[in-house]
């Protein structure tokens, strides 16, 4: 029997000829990452285990993103932890104020990451890096721990779900309304510790910021990690850009699948994943009742450039609604910058929004938006569980970059309609 992608890099990364559904193997890492949160629980385990070194300083990548600029004084103590540990280290991908972004957003477009990769991250949207054809999953700190010390990773291969693309997305949807359109079929525990294969004519017509887009949201479907081939996309967008060589892995045609959904791209609607549950999912066409007090536009899974420029289009000229706060936040330096000098930081001024420097903490409810009692937030981030954005009568609307930027105009939730 074939292997699918993700069993192929395992493989490879076990030095075995091949691996099979359900085998405990254990991996050679390529990148181990942690963030300002879950790098310091490993450092304290590093040290507990009485590790001394780290096994490659150049294969350690630390991003203080969530609660930096610091926004207390025990987010001070974590970051001022892990900035001692790199340079103690010399830990060559370390990334504090001034370089900073989102880790998610930030790996991939620093060439930290590439194709044929095997990665973990003490963060569970480490999967993001399956756009580029690699194999990343999160794990706890300790793993990290372990995983900085030595190299190495155990792992349980995954079995796998196929999911076939074909079509093209409306003008008006991107990937965050595929993978909502995906979690809201299969749920929230649909591909449980399985991996998530994209394929399919319809691969061809997505970005590699929807791509990133939705293999960061394959942990919220369960699954191990999700991944796409690497095409001429994926190869334009690494060239001049990865530190390492790509290694390119395909799928056997006789690969085992538990199972295989199509999704035609051409019927996806914008869609929305209503509390509390991103498998709660609704098109936004039903819901524009509901008024909203906040809009976020940012996170690991859309403050990429495509985000920002998508929500310029429909905020420049614009006003947001009385009573909306709308905040923007370009997942790392380099977009910021092409944001400030492109003018879009200026039309979000003008429209009454407000920039924010790089963070993740309006996401998981801890800095630079959290929600009071009762309200509402339209959010292009990944999780909408109860108290996740702050008080545990807030509601948060999981959407794409266009429904949260029409929902800012509008005060309620609203899909974006072309012109």
């Amino acid at each position: 029997m074939g292997m699918t992608m993700t069993q192929k890099i395992l493989a490879a990364h076990a030095g075995l000829p091949a691996v099979k559904a359900g085998q405990l193997i254990q991996a050679k890492l390529d990148i181990v990452l942690g963030n300002d949160i879950t790098t310091p629980v490993a450092i304290h385990e590093f040290k507990k285990a009485g590790f001394t070194q780290v096994f490659d300083k150049d294969k350690i990548a630390i991003v203080l993103d969530h609660f930096v600029p610091n926004k207390d004084i025990k987010a001070a103590q974590q970051a001022k932890q892990c900035r001692e540990f790199a340079c103690g280290h010399c830990v060559s991908h370390f990334y504090d104020v001034g370089k900073m972004g989102i880790e998610h957003a930030l790996l991939p477009e620093q060439g930290v990451v590439t194709a044929g990769d095997c990665i973990i991250g003490a963060d569970s949207h480490t999967c993001t890096y399956g756009a580029l054809g690699a194999f990343s999953t999160g794990v706890g700190s300790t793993d990290m721990a372990a995983g900085m010390a030595t190299g190495t990773a155990w792992f349980k291969v995954p079995s796998a779900i196929r999911f076939v693309l074909t079509g093209k997305l409306p003008a008006n949807c991107s990937g965050k309304d595929v993978i909502l359109t995906i979690i809201g079929k299969i749920g929230v525990d649909g591909a449980l510790y399985k991996s998530m294969e994209f394929c399919g004519d319809g691969v061809a017509s997505l970005s590699m910021d929807d791509r990133l887009c939705i293999c960061n949201m394959a942990i919220e479907a369960g699954a191990k990690n999700g991944i796409f081939p690497v095409d001429e996309i994926t190869q334009s967008y690494m060239e001049g850009r990865c530190q390492r060589k790509p290694v390119i892995y395909t799928a056997d045609e006789d690969a085992e699948y538990e199972k295989t959904m199509v999704i035609d791209l051409g019927a996806i609607v914008p869609t929305v994943a209503c509390p509390h549950l991103p498998e709660n999912t609704r098109p936004a066409s039903e819901l524009g009742n509901i008024k909203i007090d906040q809009v976020v536009i940012g996170s690991c899974t859309n403050g990429r450039m495509e985000d920002m420029e998508t929500a310029f289009r429909i905020l420049k000229g614009h006003q947001v609604a009385p009573g909306v706060r709308c905040i923007l936040i370009p997942a790392t330096m380099d977009i910021y910058r092409e944001c400030v000098e492109r003018g879009l930081v200026t039309a979000f001024i003008d429209a009454g929004a407000i920039v924010s420097t790089p963070t993740c903490g309006p996401c998981l409810g801890g800095y630079m938006g959290v929600l009071a009692e009762g309200e509402k937030c339209v959010s292009t981030t990944n999780r909408n569980f109860v108290g996740r954005m702050g008080h545990v009568t807030s509601e948060v609307y999981l959407a794409s970059p266009a429904t949260a930027a029409a929902s800012a105009l509008t005060g309620c939730i609203t899909p974006y309609k072309m012109a």
